[in-house]
């Protein structure tokens, strides 16, 4: 009766020891396990896209959810005015290019020509005009005419004398050409037209908007007719190949990360499906913890925030998404 009393004494025994054991082992890999777990959401940087210039919309090319590729058109704008001002300046750029060129042409043997024969008449009559004039004093001397008609003479005379000196700069110039002076005056003229050709046509291309990425267009802003303005936006476009984690994490627990850790991404939709990452920034600088965060430890404390950045090679995660973070 003794010994059974003792047998069953040592298995109690045996058993409390093996219960304790356990205890101890479940604890012990418990710690190991447990790991830091995050809580947070998914974010992802967006494009906000406007024209450069203010017009109205005349075509709106893509919607919500469509893919786009760098350089694809999304939009433009009325561009009749713009292309009716650029006519008009190819036009008076035409019309300056000629007079450039006239002038560096110098003066064409005709007009040279033409010019000598002005000057020659306006010699002969400076020669008519003095005869007359030396004829007339003499009458004036013998008292054969009034002074008013010896006036006139005189004036005849001196009219003839300008003509003729008119005459012969007007030959002298257009044998030597035109003054370089003049040239630099019409070349300048010319390139501040081009250059006004140059901002009209870059002014048209600014009535095509562009998309100056790969990614989604996750909101269409406004429609055709409505006034585009560099300040109204018209697309936002989310880049799909960068994206992370936003989540936080207490002062006290900060000490267990640093930038380069590896980490899971899990989202409510594929629970069992964890997404591999790294932890890519630390804040500095301690905030209160947002809204979105909701576990109870963290609801009403001073956190940091923590950027975790995944590789969503089959794009399942989206703008917002919460997620539970857990670091390796």
């Amino acid at each position: 009766m003794l010994n059974l009393k003792e047998h069953k004494k040592k298995i109690i025994g045996l058993a409390a020891v093996v219960a304790v054991a356990i205890g101890a082992g479940y604890y012990y890999f418990s710690q190991q396990n447990d790991g830091l777990v995050l809580y947070g959401n998914v974010d992802i940087r967006q494009v906000s896209l406007a024209f450069n210039s203010s017009e109205r919309i005349e075509k709106m090319l893509v919607e919500e959810g469509d893919r786009v590729k760098k350089n694809d058109l999304l939009a433009t704008l009325e561009s009749k005015p713009l292309e009716l001002s650029i006519a008009k300046s190819e036009a008076a750029i035409e019309k300056q290019e000629a007079v450039v060129q006239r002038l560096k042409n110098g003066s064409r043997p005709e007009e040279i020509e033409q010019s000598a024969a002005k000057m020659r008449a306006a010699e002969a009559d400076y020669e008519n005009a003095l005869l007359y004039k030396n004829r007339m004093a003499e009458l004036y001397k013998s008292s054969a005419i009034s002074k008013q008609e010896m006036d006139n003479a005189s004036a005849r005379f001196k009219a003839a004398a300008a003509d003729l000196d008119n005459a012969r700069e007007t030959y002298r110039l257009s044998e030597i050409g035109p003054r370089a002076e003049d040239i630099a005056e019409a070349e300048a003229q010319l390139k501040g037209l081009r250059a006004d050709l140059l901002l009209q046509k870059y002014n048209l291309s600014q009535t095509k908007l562009l998309s100056p990425i790969d990614g989604v267009v996750r909101s269409r802003l406004q429609e055709p007719g409505d006034m585009a303005s560099p300040q109204k936006p018209v697309y936002l476009i989310a880049v799909e190949d960068t994206k992370w984690v936003r989540a936080y994490i207490s002062e006290k627990r900060l000490g267990e990360i640093k930038p380069g850790m590896a980490a899971q991404v899990i989202i409510d939709t594929y629970p069992d499906k964890p997404i591999n990452g790294q932890v890519g920034y630390i804040s500095n600088v301690a905030e209160f913890t947002p809204k979105t965060v909701q576990t109870e430890e963290l609801r009403s404390s001073l956190v940091y925030e923590v950027r975790v950045y995944v590789e969503d090679k089959d794009n399942v995660l989206r703008m917002g998404m919460p997620a539970t973070v857990k670091l390796l």
